[in-house]
């Protein structure tokens, strides 16, 4: 039986390098050793040093048995370097600087490469709300340490994390799960990459998008994972420095917002039904109040905030929402800074005036229409109102042929039979979902009495 010379066992593999789309066990073994290999501070594992220290002694021996000395075995162990490419960057990227793809808690990932399963569906919502979790923890930056939630402590494990994604992603994967945008077509819960071959420990980064904070849309929120923690932040776009560089990307995922984009950043509005009068107001703490910010930002509400937009509901939040209602010309309790369902609709449609400056003088109200009462706020009708707007409300559905819930009635007492019948209504409109909800808002009192 013949045997195999130590230098050819040892090299015979070795000396290839692996191609990074090669799904070979060989290859496998390969890009997981150059994982090893690595320092820890740089996302290497601390087992291996003992491992490398094995491997340089039984290198350096089989080079002194065969003749080569130690210079002979360092030259046949050296890596051969990858083939430039005609613009002077490397045939793949080098590497990464968050180490190789990990599975949760630091586990090994299947696979040597970013898994290629089927993107778990998320809302921008969620993906605010947990990079938010993170800001609120204060979760240290690392790039060799994993939260208690599983994810690696660094800017693309942060970006995995809110979006879900199962185990940690670099800089360099993250883009196999999202699809590349334009500008224009930013939306909350996307992100910003950055990727530097000639330097990626020190360049590459990524960061999740906010929503524009001027409506000139030169500024962003900005929410990142980055020395000394996880932050969020008023941020010019695209970014402090190597700014050209960035570029935008939407998770493939995504269940809400996520279509209408070609790519070129020309999107269509995105259809956010409206959440409910319950997320919104003093002690309200969810990602709508950040999406309410982000909205009024954009049509002009800029000023009224010191920094955010944020999830936690402030004076801020209702000074812009204020404005922009009495901006459309409504008075009294349709103009309370409490967004209901038109003032949502509008914001989120891009309908009415825009807030104008401080010194501009408010625009008139609109004329009223003959024989249309005004609206008395969405406080007197519900469970427990009783007054005399519920009795003129019920009576008026009658008239208009929707009072085929009332047994008796309509009285001043609000009861089951008033929501059916306004919600009868809303729905002949056209009105679905949270728009449907059978509660009188400023236009379904406008068009139930014109």
């Amino acid at each position: 039986m013949s045997r195999t010379d130590p230098l050819t066992a040892l090299l015979r593999f070795d000396d290839v390098e692996p191609d990074e789309d090669c799904i070979c066990g060989g290859c496998s073994a390969r890009r997981r050793a150059r994982l090893h290999a690595a320092p820890v501070h740089e996302g290497g594992h601390a087992a291996a040093r003992s491992v490398r220290r094995r491997a340089a002694v039984l290198m350096a021996a089989v080079g002194t048995a065969v003749g080569g000395g130690t210079a002979g075995a360092a030259g046949a162990a050296a890596a051969p370097t990858p083939t430039p490419t005609p613009s002077g960057s490397s045939t793949r990227p080098p590497a990464n600087p968050q180490g190789e793809v990990s599975g949760l808690y630091g586990e090994q990932a299947r696979g040597a490469t970013a898994p290629r399963t089927a993107a778990v569906p998320v809302t921008r919502a969620q993906i605010i709300e947990r990079a938010e979790n993170w800001v609120g923890q204060k979760v240290p930056y690392s790039m060799s340490r994993y939260w208690s939630d599983g994810y690696r402590q660094d800017c693309s494990g942060f970006v995995s994390m809110a979006w879900g994604l199962g185990s940690s992603q670099t800089t360099w994967t993250l883009p196999d799960f999202a699809e590349r945008i334009g500008r224009a077509g930013l939306q909350p819960g996307d992100v910003l990459v950055h990727n530097d071959p000639a330097g990626p420990q020190s360049g590459s980064h990524v960061t999740i998008f906010g929503g524009w904070t001027d409506s000139a849309r030169t500024r962003y929120l900005a929410y990142e994972q980055t020395s000394p923690g996880t932050t969020r932040r008023d941020t010019p776009y695209a970014y402090w420095s190597n700014s050209a560089s960035y570029v935008p990307y939407r998770y493939q995922g995504l269940s809400d917002g996520g279509t209408g984009n070609d790519g070129a950043g020309n999107d269509g509005a995105a259809s956010t039904a409206f959440p409910g009068a319950d997320k919104f107001g003093p002690g309200a703490d969810n990602a709508y109040v950040t999406e309410l910010g982000r909205l009024l930002v954009q049509r002009g509400g800029g000023r009224f905030y010191t920094t955010g937009p944020g999830p936690r509901w402030s004076e801020s939040d209702r000074q812009a929402t204020e404005a922009f209602q009495l901006a459309q010309g409504w008075r009294g309790s349709e103009a309370d800074g409490l967004p209901g369902k038109d003032t949502w609709d509008y914001l989120a449609g891009g309908k009415g005036r825009s807030i104008a400056p401080a010194t501009a003088p408010l625009p008139p109200p609109p004329p009223v229409t003959p024989g249309v009462p005004a609206f008395p706020g969405t406080g007197s009708f519900g469970p427990g109102a009783d007054n005399d707007h519920v009795r003129l409300l019920g009576e008026q559905l009658v008239r208009k042929g929707f009072g085929g819930s009332y047994g008796q009635g309509p009285g001043p007492r609000w009861t089951e039979s008033d929501r059916r019948a306004v919600q009868a209504f809303q729905l002949a409109q056209g009105w679905r979902g949270s728009e449907a909800d059978g509660l009188p808002g400023p236009d379904t009192w406008k068009r139930l009495f014109s």
